[in-house]
């Protein structure tokens, strides 16, 4: 099997559907559209998050719309519920991503406890994740890196796992990467970290550890360039999968000699 059929076959599985890219991008704070356009582009990914209630994507017809950029007809637009604070808010803003998008199923749910850490909600999370999932969306959801919270949103049927690596625009990495192996390991829908990536080696060491994917927006539209971050962000997943799936060699306290020793010359 040559390298382009092992890629084909590694596609990441969402909602039935595959995707060749393991790299989610966020649609905000990008200096204008033409940016956002050009680093989307650069990252090669396939699903792009957006902020209902802070992007146009048809609300205002006289605003300029994110979606002549990224085009439905060119990604998969993953609705999101960022700066919903409870299920009630969070409910109304995919029902209304529902609608704007002519009946779009699949939706990102973040509910989050306060404006400071915009860590995640979990109640209120569960809570809309059970009423969303039952009105017939497929439902990928932020949550904390809490195993047993994130087995109770698979067991209400999500259809993606994201927990958070560190705080939401903090680029401070993966803080608790035994956590995240534990979710790895016990979940059966894909697993994605949301949130905290900083870098290339951040994005790397998550699809290291076994994720499915990455999403991320701070790290690329936050950086000085852009376009160049969002490459690199496409290098750091690709080579952290094939690191994953190739299967690093055990860390040891002792040396182990490059060469063999047994037949040596003198």
């Amino acid at each position: 099997m040559n390298m382009n059929d092992m890629k084909a076959d590694d596609g990441l599985i969402i909602a039935g559907k595959t995707y060749r890219s393991r790299l989610l991008v966020g649609s905000g704070k990008y200096k204008d559209l033409d940016e956002t356009r050009r680093a989307t582009e650069a990252s090669e990914a396939e699903i792009i998050t957006v902020a209902i209630r802070r992007v146009n994507i048809g609300q205002d017809p006289n605003a300029p719309n994110l979606l002549d950029v990224v085009p439905p007809s060119k990604y998969t637009i993953l609705p999101n519920t960022a700066g919903c604070y409870n299920a009630k808010d969070a409910i109304y803003t995919l029902q209304l991503a529902r609608e704007l998008l002519n009946g779009h199923k699949l939706v990102k749910l973040e509910v989050l406890g306060d404006e400071k850490t915009l860590f995640p909600n979990m109640p209120e999370t569960l809570k809309a994740a059970e009423v969303l999932v039952k009105d017939g969306f497929d439902v990928m959801v932020y949550c904390s890196d809490d195993p047993i919270q994130a087995k109770m949103l698979e067991d209400i049927g999500c259809c993606a796992i994201m927990p958070l690596a560190s705080l939401i625009g903090s680029g401070m990495g993966i803080l608790n990467p035994w956590n995240l192996s534990l979710i790895i390991e016990q979940s059966k829908v894909p697993v994605l970290v949301d949130a905290g990536v900083g870098t290339a080696s951040d994005a790397a060491i998550a699809m290291e550890l076994g994720c499915d994917g990455v999403l991320m927006n701070t790290a690329i539209a936050g950086a000085k360039d852009p376009v160049r971050m969002a490459r690199a962000m496409k290098l750091a997943i690709e080579a952290g999968r094939e690191a994953f799936l190739a299967g690093r060699i055990p860390r040891k306290f002792v040396a182990s000699p490059s060469s063999p020793m047994a037949g040596r010359v003198a």
